[in-house]
C-alpha cells in the first residue's frame, strides 16, 4: 500500500467489475440484508464520530465498503496509526482493495498539513504512471467508461483530522487553530475538485474540533449497543444484526468482516478467507521512504508515502 505501489498491479489486481455496475448489483441487494450493511459516503466532507474510543475497524470498513463500490483508489493522510495493516488485513474481503489505498502520515502538524497540500501531486503522479502502462484497451475490458480512470481518487480520507495540530507543542492555539482551518479548506477543496467523499474524524469532540463540524457537510454517528455497533447517518440507521451473537462481533472484528464479505458478494468478488492471527499480512502492499527507497508494508507502521525526500 502506499502511492508507489505498481500501476500495473493496480491495473490488474483491482476487481474486474466497473463501478457502475457494482452499484447496480448493490441496488438489487436484498433490502434487509443491506440494512444491515454500511452506509454509502457522500460527495463533500464526512465527519465520522465514534462514541467510546477510536473505531479504527469502522472507519476502515467505511473505507473498504466504499472502494467495493467504487472505481478509483483512496488517498489517505494518516494521523495516530488509522491506517494499521494489521487490522485492513484482518477486515478486507480482497487483498486486492489494499493495493487501492495510498498513504502518507504526518507525525507532526507541518508533516500533516505537508501531505494535504501535496495530494494533488501524489494523485498526478499516480495517474501518469497508470497512464504509461494502461491503454484505453486494458480500461475498456476492465469495464470502465473511456471519461473515467481508475486512478482518480474515488475517496480521500483524514481520520484524527486535529490530533497532530493539538498536540504539536511547537504551535501557539492561535496558529495550531489557522493550521487546522486551513487543512480543513484544502479537504474541502478537493471534495469539491474531485467529486469525492472526503471521510474524517476527530481525536476530541471539544471547542477546538468544531470546526471540524462546521466544515462536514454529512455527518455519521457509531455508539456501541448491546446488540453491536449502531452507525446513525443522515440517510441511514442500522436497524438490522447478522447474527444475535453480539457480545462476540462487539469485542473482535468478525462484524464489520462480515459486512464487508457480504458487500463484496453482492458486487460479484468472491471473499477472501480471513487471514490466520498468527500469519504476516503479505500483500497488503508498498510504500515509499522520505529517501525515496520503495519497500514493502507488512504490520509496521506505515511511512509517508508522498511526501518528499526530506520532509517538512
Amino acid at each position: 500500500m502506499g502511492e508507489h505501489s505498481t500501476s500495473n498491479r493496480l491495473a490488474v489486481d483491482q476487481p474486474t467489475r466497473g463501478a457502475d455496475r457494482n452499484r447496480s448489483l448493490a441496488d438489487q441487494a436484498d433490502p434487509a440484508t443491506d440494512e444491515m450493511l454500511l452506509p454509502s459516503l457522500d460527495d463533500g466532507i464526512t465527519l465520522l464520530d465514534v462514541d467510546g474510543g477510536r473505531g479504527v475497524p469502522i472507519l476502515q470498513s467505511l473505507v473498504l465498503d466504499h472502494l467495493l463500490v467504487h472505481d478509483g483508489p483512496a488517498f489517505w493522510v494518516d494521523a495516530n496509526g488509522h491506517a494499521t495493516t494489521t487490522t485492513l488485513a484482518q477486515i478486507t474481503p480482497s487483498q486486492r482493495l489494499l493495493d487501492r489505498i495510498h498513504v502518507a502520515r504526518g507525525f507532526t502538524a507541518y508533516q500533516h498539513y505537508g501531505a494535504v497540500d501535496d495530494l494533488p501531486t501524489a494523485v498526478n503522479q499516480a495517474i501518469q504512471k497508470s497512464t504509461a502502462v494502461t491503454s484505453t484497451s486494458d480500461r475498456q475490458s476492465m469495464g470502465q467508461d473511456d471519461d473515467s480512470s481508475p486512478h482518480t481518487p474515488s475517496l480521500i480520507v483524514a481520520p484524527a483530522v486535529d490530533a497532530q495540530y493539538r498536540s504539536d507543542e511547537t504551535l501557539s492555539e492561535q496558529h495550531a487553530e489557522t493550521l487546522q482551518a486551513r487543512t480543513l479548506a484544502r479537504l474541502a477543496t478537493y471534495a469539491d475538485s474531485y467529486d469525492v467523499p472526503v471521510l474524517v474524524t476527530r481525536s476530541t469532540i471539544d471547542e477546538f474540533t468544531a470546526a471540524v463540524a462546521t466544515a462536514a457537510k454529512h455527518h455519521l454517528e457509531c455508539e456501541q449497543t448491546r446488540m453491536g455497533p449502531r452507525l446513525v447517518g443522515d440517510e441511514f440507521e442500522t436497524l438490522v444484526y447478522p447474527v444475535d451473537d453480539a457480545s462476540y462481533y462487539q469485542t473482535t472484528f468478525a462484524y464489520w468482516r462480515q459486512l464487508l464479505a457480504t458487500r463484496a458478494t453482492q458486487v460479484g468478488l468472491e471473499p477472501a478467507t480471513p487471514p490466520s492471527s498468527t500469519s504476516s499480512p503479505a500483500g497488503v502492499g508498498t510504500g515509499v521512504t522520505a529517501d525515496g527507497e520503495t519497500m514493502s508494508l507488512t504490520a509496521s507502521p506505515l511511512l509517508d508515502a508522498w511526501i518528499a525526500p526530506g520532509g517538512r
